[in-house]
């Protein structure tokens, strides 16, 4: 019982870390566009990630629960050692101020350790090639949505005072953030929730099995956890992700932000767990490139994308070893 509630409280503080990790895609825009102060930011952000819950199902955390590894290898030291890697590689992607992917650490670092323990059969690699292959579908997927998005509400507004719009999109900037956030609050809170859920039911401490529906308390926990961890801030990210990848104005903004929630409304809905780092990324740049090519900087952008193809093996090889280290050592 003991080794259960410490899993609890890793899986509720890789929330916590995901949340001020994460807190540069939720507000970044928002900020830079210095419609609201970093304070204001991060407390709409969290409440917005706190309510996702009321709004959208758990379609996300039965993805994680089910359908990456095989229920029955999965065990408390298999679930352990995935979340220790995991936050190790968010608290130093955050040290370094490299917007990786808390979802993805998290995917590699369970599917590592399960891998460790029963070998790669363990795994549903159709599940796995469909989160990979998000790495970049997902920031494909929001520059298109935010170039069009874009290019529809310049046509709106071309009439328009430059005064008059950049008032206008300052109040809809709110909305689009509010939005964004939701989704990011529907997206990650679901995968610890997955997580917690598939311990417990490890444990038979859950009545019905893996077919059973998330416990309420599993779910406002999760939401809670990630909403304090967006209270907190993540200042270093938010550098990276609200002034080096392009120059924003409330109505580049509010156009990625926008684009951002429609993306992440349609793979929560879908129960695909995507990387809300990658989806927000490629928004602003597709509101970048708005204004012309150049008003990106591509070499930042690039270096991203390395980071984000190696958070998937570099976690996983770190649970691997983690889990090694655990049963020779430990257990």
């Amino acid at each position: 019982m003991i080794m259960v509630i410490f899993i609890i409280f890793l899986a509720l503080a890789f929330d916590y870390i995901n949340g001020f990790h994460d807190a540069a895609n939720s507000i970044a825009t928002v900020v830079a566009t210095r419609v609201l102060t970093p304070r204001q930011a991060v407390m709409w952000a969290a409440f917005f990630n706190f309510i996702a819950f009321v709004v959208f199902g758990t379609h996300v955390a039965k993805t994680i629960g089910k359908g990456l590894v095989h229920t029955s290898i999965v065990d408390l030291t298999v679930v352990g050692a995935g979340l220790t890697a995991a936050i190790i590689w968010n608290l130093f992607t955050w040290w370094k101020g490299i917007p990786s992917s808390s979802s993805h650490t998290m995917v590699g670092g369970f599917v590592g350790a399960a891998v460790a323990k029963a070998g790669f059969s363990a795994v549903y690699f159709d599940a796995v090639f469909k989160i990979i292959s998000f790495i970049f579908l997902a920031p494909i997927l929001g520059i298109i949505i935010s170039l069009i998005f874009s290019i529809i509400v310049l046509h709106i507004c071309k009439n328009m005072s430059p005064a008059k719009v950049d008032k206008n999109f300052r109040v809809l900037q709110l909305v689009s953030s509010a939005a964004y956030s939701l989704g990011h609050g529907a997206n990650d809170a679901q995968k610890m929730m997955g997580i917690i859920f598939v311990t417990l039911v490890s444990q038979n401490m859950i009545t019905g099995g893996i077919n059973a529906e998330i416990p309420v308390w599993i779910v406002i926990s999760c939401h809670a956890a990630i909403g304090l961890g967006t209270l907190s801030g993540g200042w270093r990210i938010v550098k990276t992700m609200g002034q080096k990848i392009t120059k924003l104005r409330p109505f580049e903004g509010f156009s990625a932000e926008t684009a951002g929630a429609i993306t992440l409304f349609g793979t929560a809905a879908l129960g695909i767990p995507v990387s809300t780092t990658h989806t927000i990324t490629g928004c602003i740049i597709g509101a970048g490139i708005t204004k012309r090519l150049s008003a990106v900087k591509w070499k930042v952008t690039i270096d991203l994308v390395w980071a984000w193809i190696i958070t998937i093996p570099v976690s996983a090889a770190m649970a691997a070893l983690i889990y090694v280290g655990l049963v020779k050592f430990v257990l």
